[in-house]
């Protein structure tokens, strides 16, 4: 028996979108209908956040030449105007270019199969980071109520790999922005999820970032920590529970400062607290404020 899964991909959107009528997503008023563009509204559940700016550029200097290839998709919502399910960045590079009316597919939609169509679309895209991909599939999960069994036939990924970008979102808040910022690469995140301790977790974050640690080099690392921790289970209780004294000292001396302070310590204890400033300003209030409590 062939048990290969085919992917959905290339099959058209109402193939990824197994929870709505056929008819329903078929539904057009007219392929390449031209639209006023400024009777197109936003998609309230528009899941990307970020756009490039010169990526866009790029894309408006394109429409200037050839248009728009691909057709935005959107649904009516009366008096002559639309909301848009899919194609926000072109949209957006449209305005930039200076159209006055784009071509556009009309779908009729309900606010379920719009989420669901508008997160499906997004994640078919190649410039997400791993954590953008990780909060679709969760959104999807929770807001369309998919199981990841569910999620992984409609985007097309094996069940493991849905689940190991879900694992993504139990990291520290600060690694996830450190992924978002390109600074780890997915086998750098996924070495890192292994780790059970929230603080060893930033602590080796930190040591890839200023060593330029490999993705094997990483992993290697992770695994010396694990060892070490399984020979000296009383060393390890001691560490987790110095881990939690800095974690709560941390806390009281970002509130001090309003910023957060971070600690950074490696295996032998020895280490640094970073107060961090987002410009000099900030950096004299800080310093002020060092100053006072030298007296």
């Amino acid at each position: 028996m062939n048990t290969t899964k085919k992917s959905p991909l290339g099959r058209g959107l109402g193939a990824l979108i197994e929870g709505v009528e056929k008819e329903v997503l078929e539904k057009k008023v007219e392929a390449n209908l031209q639209i006023d563009i400024n009777s197109i509204d936003g998609n309230p559940f528009q899941p990307r956040t970020r756009f490039d700016s010169q990526s866009l550029e790029e894309l408006a200097a394109s429409i200037r030449q050839v248009g728009i290839v691909v057709p935005l998709t959107v649904r009516e919502t009366g008096d002559g105007r639309y909301q848009l399910i899919a194609g926000e960045r072109r949209l957006r590079a449209a305005r930039m270019a200076g159209l006055t009316h784009v071509p556009a597919y009309i779908r009729t939609a309900d606010d379920t199969a719009m989420l669901e169509m508008a997160l499906v679309e997004n994640i078919q895209r190649e410039d997400l980071d791993a954590i953008e991909v990780a909060i679709t599939y969760q959104r999807l999960i929770e807001e369309c109520s998919l199981t990841q069994e569910q999620l992984s036939d409609r985007v097309g990924k094996q069940r493991s790999t849905v689940a190991n970008y879900l694992r993504l979102l139990r990291l520290p808040a600060e690694i996830q922005l450190g992924i978002r910022n390109r600074n780890l690469t997915m086998g750098h995140a996924r070495t890192l999820v292994n780790i059970e301790d929230p603080a060893k977790q930033i602590n080796v974050f930190y040591h890839i970032i200023e060593e330029d640690l490999s993705v094997r080099a990483t992993e290697e690392l992770v695994r010396q920590l694990q060892s070490a921790a399984a020979k000296d289970p009383a060393r390890a209780e001691k560490k987790k529970r110095l881990n939690t004294e800095y974690e709560e000292l941390s806390k009281q001396l970002s509130g001090l400062f309003q910023s957060e302070v971070q600690f950074r310590i490696n295996e032998r204890g020895r280490g640094k607290i970073v107060i961090p400033f987002a410009d000099s300003d900030e950096m004299e209030r800080i310093i002020g404020l060092l100053d006072k409590l030298n007296r």
